[in-house]
C-alpha cells in the first residue's frame, strides 16, 4: 500500500486540507472532525483502495483503514503539519447536537491515553500469571518494582487525562498536567490521610474547605477541572497587561484553576465518579446478566456508530473506583471473540480466494481484539457473520453477567488479555472468563458457517428483455473474459471518463489495479497497439473486440512508464503478458488508474454478463459475452 497516495486521496475526498479541523486515530480508523461534511465524497472515499468503509456519527468522519492506520496518519500529519498535536481552529458555527459533542469529547480524551492504559494492564495480567504460577515472590522486590511500573499509568491517570483533554478543550497541555499534579501531589496526599487517621480536623485553603479525598486513578475530576480551565485562560489573557503576560496569564490560571478544583471541582468530580460506580453496583445487584449481555450482543452496532468509546470511561471508572469491573470488559470480550469467530467461519466456508483470505486474517484480528476489520470487511458486509456475531456475544456475555466474571487490568478484550481477569489471588474469575471466551467463539463460528453463502455475483448490466439464464445448449455461443490485471473488479459506471462509463465504446467492466502487469484475458491476436503504449486491443478466437485501457488520459504520458510485450498480429493465449506499466509512477504523476476492459463491438452480442468482484487474480472468469 503506497501510504502517501491514500493519504493524499483521503484528504482530497474529505474536502481538502482547509476543510480539516482536527484529526485523531485509534487501532484501525482515522478519526476526523471536518469543518463541512457535505463537502466529503463519501461513496468516493468508500470505493478507494486501501479504505475498508467510512462511518459519520458523533461529530466524526471515521474513515476505516485497518492495521495500516497509524501509517496513513503519519502521511497526512505531513500534508498538514497543523494537525500534529492538536486541532485546527474552525470558522464555521458547530452545530451538532449535544449527544455528538459528548460522544466526540469522550472519544478525543481517551483514545490517546489507551496505548498507556493498554500496557499497563497487559503488564499486570502478566505479572498476576507470575504469581500464579509461582515464578515470582509476591513479597519480593521484583514483584514490587513490576507493580508499581504498571501502577504508574492507573495512578498517575489524572496527568495523561489532563494532557489530552487540554489538547480537546484546547488549553494548554503543561498548565493542565500541572493541575493533574496538584491533585496526586504527596504532601496533599498526606494531609488528606491525616484528616482520616485522625477523624477530625479538616483542610482549609484560605478558608475555604477543602474535601478529603484523594485523586489517584480519577477520571472525572481532572477532565472537568481542564474544561474549567479552558474557560479560565482566555479570561486571563485579556486581563493580563501585554508586558508581563508571559508570567501574569500562566499566574492567574493556575491560581484560580488550581483554588477550584481543590474546593470545588475535585470534590464534585468525587461524588460523579463514586455515584456512577454506585449505579453499577446496584444494577449488578439488581440484574448482574443483563449490561454484560447487552453489550455483547450489540457492541458491533456500537462499534459501526463509533459510540462504543462512551463505554470505555465507565469500565475504568469502575476499575478505578471498585478495583475491578464486571459488566463494560466482560460483555466487550465475548462480543470481540464472537466477531472474530464469525469471521473466521466464513474464511474456512467460502471457496472465494479473496474472500476466505480476508475473512481469515480479520478473523484473527478480531480474536486478539481488533474488530473493524472483521466487522467491516466481512460481518456487516455479508450480514449473517452479523447476526452471528451478535448471538454468540450475547449468550457469551449472558454467562459472563450470571458468573460474575471480573476484570481486574483492562486492555483491548481478547485472547491476549485473558490474563487480566487474574486479580483476586484466585483464578476463578480467569476460568469462567475463558469459559465465556469459548462459549462466544464456538456458538459465533458454527451460526456463522451454518448461515453463510458465498455472494452470488452482481449483474452489472444485460440487455432488455433478455434472460440471464444460460443453458446447456447455448454453452458454444459463450465468450468467457479473464480477469487482465489483479485488482478490483467495478462497474464502467465508476470511470471517470463518459466514454466508459456511459459505454459508448461498449459494454464491460473495469480494474482498480493493485499490480502493474497485463495479462491476455482471451486466446486471440493481438490487433492493436499505440505509440502511447497505455492501451492495447484484441481479438479472441470467436470474434470479441476488447479494448484494454490503463488509466484515464494517460495517452498525455506519451509511454513514460509502460512497455509492451507483445507485436500487432501476435497470436497470444489466456494469461500472455501483455504490458507492464509502473503504477507508482502514473499515479504520482496524478492519473486515474482504474483499467476499462471494453468490448468494442458490444452490438453483435444478444447479452455480455459482467461481475463485480473485491479482488481478483488474473486468469479469472469475470464477464461472459454471449451471442
Amino acid at each position: 500500500m503506497n501510504y502517501q497516495e491514500l493519504a493524499q486521496t483521503i484528504i482530497e475526498k474529505i474536502g481538502g486540507k482547509q476543510n480539516i479541523s482536527g484529526l485523531t486515530h485509534c487501532a484501525t480508523r482515522l478519526r476526523f472532525n471536518l469543518k463541512d461534511e457535505k463537502m466529503a465524497q463519501t461513496d468516493e472515499l468508500k470505493n478507494t483502495a486501501g479504505v475498508m468503509g467510512v462511518v459519520s456519527k458523533g461529530g466524526q468522519y471515521q474513515v476505516i483503514i485497518g492495521s495500516d492506520v497509524g501509517s496513513v496518519y503519519k502521511e497526512i500529519v505531513k500534508e498538514v503539519p497543523s494537525l500534529d498535536g492538536e486541532q485546527t481552529e474552525s470558522n464555521e458555527n458547530d452545530d451538532r447536537g449535544t449527544a455528538s459533542k459528548i460522544i466526540d469529547t469522550i472519544t478525543g480524551i481517551f483514545t490517546p491515553i489507551l496505548p498507556a492504559i493498554t500496557a499497563a494492564g497487559m503488564l499486570k495480567a502478566v505479572l498476576s500469571l507470575l504469581v500464579v504460577f509461582n515464578a515470582i515472590d509476591k513479597t519480593g522486590q521484583t514483584y514490587i518494582i513490576i507493580d508499581f511500573m504498571a501502577d504508574s499509568a492507573f495512578y498517575f491517570l489524572p496527568i495523561l487525562l489532563a494532557a489530552s483533554s487540554a489538547q480537546k478543550f484546547k488549553t494548554n497541555m503543561y498548565l493542565a498536567m500541572m493541575v493533574g499534579g496538584i491533585l496526586l501531589h504527596p504532601n496533599f496526599v498526606g494531609m488528606v490521610n491525616a484528616v482520616k487517621e485522625a477523624g477530625e480536623g479538616g483542610i482549609h485553603l484560605f478558608g475555604l474547605p477543602i474535601s478529603a479525598v484523594t485523586y489517584g486513578s480519577s477520571v472525572i475530576p481532572i477532565i472537568l477541572a481542564v474544561w474549567f480551565m479552558s474557560y479560565v485562560e482566555p479570561i486571563a489573557d485579556k486581563v493580563s497587561p501585554k508586558a508581563i503576560k508571559f508570567f501574569s496569564k500562566p499566574l492567574i490560571t493556575i491560581a484560580i484553576v488550581g483554588t477550584v478544583s481543590l474546593v470545588v471541582i475535585g470534590p464534585v468530580g468525587y461524588l460523579i465518579s463514586d455515584g456512577i460506580s454506585n449505579g453499577i453496583k446496584a444494577l449488578e445487584n439488581f440484574s448482574p446478566w443483563l449490561v454484560p449481555t447487552i453489550i455483547g450482543a450489540l457492541t458491533p452496532l456500537f462499534v459501526a456508530t463509533g459510540t462504543h468509546y462512551g463505554l470505555v470511561p465507565i469500565g475504568i471508572n469502575n476499575r478505578m473506583t471498585t478495583g475491578y469491573d464486571s459488566v463494560i470488559y466482560p460483555g466487550m470480550l465475548a462480543s470481540n471473540l464472537g466477531q472474530g469467530a464469525a469471521s473466521l467461519a466464513v474464511g474456512v466456508k467460502s471457496k472465494d480466494s479473496s474472500i476466505k483470505q480476508v475473512a481469515a486474517s480479520a478473523g484473527l484480528t478480531g480474536l486478539f481484539g481488533i474488530t473493524e476489520p472483521a466487522l467491516y470487511g466481512v460481518n456487516l458486509k455479508y450480514k449473517t457473520p452479523l447476526y452471528a456475531a451478535m448471538i454468540g456475544g450475547g449468550i457469551g456475555g449472558l454467562f459472563m453477567g450470571i458468573t460474575r466474571v471480573k476484570n481486574f487490568t483492562g486492555g483491548s478484550p481478547g485472547l491476549l488479555t485473558l490474563p487480566s481477569y487474574i486479580g483476586d489471588d484466585t483464578l476463578t474469575h480467569l476460568y469462567m472468563a475463558c469459559i465465556g471466551a469459548v462459549i462466544s467463539i464456538v456458538i459465533s463460528f458454527v451460526i456463522s458457517y451454518i448461515l453463510y453463502k458465498d455472494p452470488v455475483v452482481e449483474t452489472i448490466k444485460t440487455t432488455a428483455e433478455k434472460s440471464t439464464e444460460i443453458h446447456s445448449a447455448d454453452v458454444s455461443s459463450i465468450t468467457e473474459v479473464a480477469t487482465p490485471i489483479k485488482g478490483e473488479i467495478v462497474a464502467l459506471s465508476a470511470v471517470e471518463d463518459g466514454m466508459f462509463s456511459e459505454e459508448i465504446l461498449g459494454k464491460g467492466f473495469a480494474v482498480k489495479p493493485v499490480e502493474g502487469i497485463v495479462y491476455a484475458p482471451v486466446s486471440g491476436t493481438v490487433t492493436a497497439l499505440f505509440d502511447s503504449k497505455h492501451a492495447i486491443g484484441l481479438t479472441s478466437d470467436s470474434g470479441v473486440e476488447l479494448l484494454i485501457h490503463i488509466g484515464i488520459d494517460t495517452v498525455q504520458l506519451n509511454g513514460d512508464g509502460y512497455e509492451y510485450f507483445v507485436e500487432k498480429g501476435q497470436n497470444i493465449k489466456i494469461g500472455d503478458k501483455l504490458i507492464e506499466f509502473d503504477l507508482d509512477k502514473i499515479a504520482e504523476k496524478g492519473y486515474n488508474i482504474i483499467t476499462p476492459v471494453v468490448v468494442t463491438n458490444s452490438a453483435d452480442f444478444g447479452d455480455i454478463i459482467t461481475l463485480t468482484k473485491a479482488l481478483s487474480e488474473p486468469g479469472e472468469q469475470v464477464m461472459k459475452v454471449i451471442r
